[in-house]
């Protein structure tokens, strides 16, 4: 038997750094389709990630609002027993969905009021430009708390993408936006530049945040440096979600070598406000995913090899808080 050894424990002190903050804040997930993994649609996980973005339409057409809340429930559920003080989650709103996801959402913010504070995002995987896409995510960012974007799903209109997503925050009440960009890991995409340049155009400073943003840690350094500036001059804001892409599959683009997240050690010594979530629960796109945030919290901080504890904790806490508008 080995003797008790006395020796500092950083991920102790780090837990308690952030409980002191109030609890972790989950800055992106999708609960709406948290657990509709299947012994049978398993092997459908192997698929690409634009594939990915239609697989649950099989799940959105056929349940009802009360299985959608089930699911919301349980992953909701999930995030208070681990002490997740507010949580930001896109939901489905789409000529498939319709508005059984906003039903569900409602139902699960009255259920948990007393427990968590949560946001709510659009999610658009049919993007915004088709007519029908276009009508639902009109009726989406009427309820969200969050405008929500994929312009990757409009390939080819990215910048119409973004105009549109621009349109409705401001008419809908100058909400915040929410923009998944840059998921490819490779350097011949630059949408964060893109959205960054969208955001100063459109005087939207402070209230866009760049979702995963993998494609910028695949660029060079000077590039990167010139972007930051110009993400700090917008008030661009990021979410990373470490595990998410841990799995990008490998490719013979040369590119610096980099891991498959956001350079985010980079972008807070840039000045940028940096915050982190989850993603997606035991679904398609991640099947072993269990929405634990200290798991995302050590990938992160080795992947991006940061050992400052107070950063680390303000990424967990205050810039969730940030990102997500409180």
């Amino acid at each position: 038997m080995s003797r008790d050894l006395d020796f500092y424990d950083p991920s102790a002190e780090l837990k308690a750094k952030i409980r002191a903050r109030g609890g972790w804040v989950n800055a992106h997930s999708h609960i709406d389709r948290a657990y509709i993994l299947s012994k049978e649609n398993f092997h459908l996980s192997n698929s690409t990630l634009q594939e990915k973005w239609a697989l649950p339409d099989a799940f959105k057409s056929k349940a009802t609002v009360d299985d959608i809340y089930d699911h919301m429930a349980k992953a909701v559920e999930t995030m208070c027993e681990q002490g997740v003080q507010v949580l930001g989650s896109f939901i489905d709103v789409d000529p498939v969905v319709k508005d059984k996801a906003i039903l569900a959402a409602q139902k699960v913010r009255d259920s948990f009021k007393q427990d968590i504070k949560i946001k709510f995002i659009n999610q658009t995987t049919q993007g915004v430009i088709e007519p029908s896409a276009r009508e639902w995510f009109e009726v989406g960012a009427q309820f969200v708390d969050i405008i929500g974007g994929l312009p990757e799903k409009d390939e080819g209109h990215e910048a119409e993408h973004l105009d549109i997503l621009f349109e409705a925050a401001k008419k809908n009440g100058n909400k915040m936006m929410h923009v998944h960009i840059d998921q490819y890991g490779t350097p011949s995409q630059r949408d964060t530049e893109l959205l960054a340049d969208k955001t100063i155009e459109h005087d939207y400073k402070n209230k866009v945040v760049a979702v995963h943003a993998l494609s910028v840690a695949a660029q060079p350094i000077d590039y990167r440096k010139q972007l930051y500036a110009k993400m700090k001059q917008a008030g661009l804001m990021v979410v990373t979600c470490p595990l998410a892409y841990i799995a990008s599959r490998r490719s013979e683009t040369i590119a610096p070598i980099h891991n498959s997240i956001a350079p985010v050690e980079e972008m807070i010594e840039a000045g940028l406000v940096v915050a982190m979530g989850s993603d997606n629960i035991h679904d398609i796109y991640m099947p072993f995913a269990d929405g634990d945030m200290w798991s995302e919290m050590r990938v992160l901080l080795e992947a991006c090899y940061i050992r400052d504890l107070d950063v680390l904790a303000t990424v967990a806490t205050d810039n969730g808080l940030k990102v997500l508008g409180i």
